[in-house]
């Protein structure tokens, strides 16, 4: 008798895939975006500001139906991508750009309060020996906001397994394909004698919430401690 069963397995396996892609494609952009935010001076910085963190104000069925009307296969830019062969409505990408949304604002968030502990007066002194812009970033700044950035990569991820509303709404609940563990969950709990396969999931859930927490402290502690000593 297994643990689980091969719905169940499927679910786990696809919210793992799905929430890994969404953390690393979208950390670079979070640097960057948390980055400019912190030291840049731009026009609309404050209305940028707004956007990246509105996932987290609206309801993730608005952010859903967003994404639908913008990335779906009659949507301006889902159109053209469709063009050359990339499809994400109903599919395991469009799943990983819902996740990857809805975990963006923490990963910006926890990334740039590491940039504003970072002493400018440090930067500027490698600018002053002749180090570029970009130069100064990889030798200076981003040694000192390792743990930060390892901490938001973690908290989106953990926010990416959790995903439901944007998801279920953008990518629907399909079978092997977009049925990640939330809506797996919700699946199990419509079908009478489905409560044992959602409590596992449950279980499975907070256990891999819990796991990504206690690491990004454990990270951040020792990336901040080696950083310290260097």
């Amino acid at each position: 008798m297994t643990l689980f069963g091969p719905e169940e397995w499927q679910a786990i396996a696809l919210s793992l895939r799905v929430s890994v892609w969404a953390t690393v494609c979208s950390l670079p952009l979070g640097v960057f975006l948390a980055y400019a935010l912190a030291r840049w001076r731009f026009p609309g910085k404050q209305i940028l500001n707004g956007l990246v963190h509105l996932p987290l104000i609206l309801p993730p069925v608005v952010t859903g139906y967003i994404l639908l009307l913008t990335f779906g296969t009659q949507g301006p830019v889902g159109r053209l991508l469709q063009e050359v062969g990339i499809v994400l409505a109903f599919h395991w990408t469009g799943a990983a750009l819902a996740a990857g949304i809805m975990g963006f604002p923490l990963m910006v968030r926890a990334i740039r309060l590491s940039i504003d502990a970072v002493d400018p007066k440090l930067e500027q002194a490698a600018s002053t020996l002749g180090a570029s812009r970009g130069w100064v970033f990889v030798t200076v700044t981003l040694p000192l906001i390792l743990p930060g950035v390892l901490a938001g990569a973690i908290l989106a991820f953990a926010k990416a397994m959790g995903e439901f509303g944007a998801t279920i709404t953008f990518v629907s609940n399909i079978p092997g394909q977009t049925r990640t563990l939330p809506s797996a969950i919700y699946a199990f709990l419509q079908v009478p004698g489905g409560e044992g396969a959602a409590i596992r999931l449950v279980i499975v859930s907070v256990v891999l919430a819990l796991a990504a927490l206690f690491l990004s402290e454990a990270i951040s502690r020792r990336v901040a401690a080696r950083v310290a000593g260097a």
